[in-house]
């Protein structure tokens, strides 16, 4: 056996110590911790049978004037605003809605409900809907669809036209906020940061008590336009 067999053995030998010497972090613990990070619940079909079970009147219980028919839910306007029963906090919610021509509403989230807020967007950080194109007042930016609503602006606006179905997806965890449109992410926010605080502070909810918790209701806005909601679905995630 030649010199140079052995001292190449004893490297070989050393270099097998020491990789099996190595910390477990391998790929496979990675990707559990990552699916982990990622576990989310059922989903919550909030129009259930076709009824508002879901749902009642904000700052108040018997809802007037909403309608779920064949999975749609509707308002012809001037009826009032609806939120869920329940609270969510890190979620991810889905729906398909329309408006007519000139047509307004919202989708909002973490809405708290006390006596002393009157009204649903005194708390709750508003998803716009609005027909962009046809609206009888000029938008800003900031008053467009997809928007934090009067606060930041969406980053483009694949939006269908008045009178088409689009799909609006809000995902939120640990109060960082992403507004999705037809499938393209739009928006992200965080609640409580400086930089949002520094926009709202420049907005008409700067006196408000508007996004300062990031747990409340889900509410669907009657801004006097008709309006038409499906496929409201609703799940946790951690």
């Amino acid at each position: 056996m030649t010199n140079a067999f052995l001292i190449s053995s004893s490297i070989f030998a050393l270099l097998f110590v020491g990789l099996q010497k190595l910390p477990q972090t391998n790929q496979a613990t990675t990707i559990i911790q990552h699916s982990q990070s990622e576990k989310k619940g059922p989903w919550i079909d909030l129009l259930a049978n076709n009824t508002l079970d879901a749902w009642h009147q904000y700052n108040g219980s018997t809802i007037k004037g909403w309608k779920v028919e064949n999975g749609m839910l509707s308002t012809t306007g001037k009826n009032g605003d609806i939120v869920t029963n329940q609270e969510f906090e890190n979620f991810e919610l889905e729906m398909d809605w329309k408006i007519e021509k000139s047509g307004n509403s919202g989708i909002f989230i973490y809405v708290v409900e006390h006596p002393d807020h009157k009204h649903m967007y005194q708390t709750g950080p508003e998803f716009q809907i609005i027909d962009n194109e046809n609206y009888p007042q000029k938008l800003t930016e900031q008053q467009k669809t997809g928007a934090m609503s009067d606060v930041i602006a969406p980053s483009l606006s694949p939006l269908k036209p008045a009178g088409q179905w689009n799909k609006t997806k809000i995902v939120s965890k640990n109060g960082k906020v992403e507004h999705w449109l037809n499938k393209k992410l739009i928006l992200t926010y965080q609640i409580g940061s400086t930089e949002l605080k520094a926009q709202i502070a420049k907005s008409k909810f700067a006196a408000l008590p508007y996004a300062k918790v990031a747990k409340g209701k889900i509410g669907i806005q009657d801004h006097g336009d008709p309006v038409y909601f499906k496929n409201i679905k609703i799940r946790e995630i951690n």
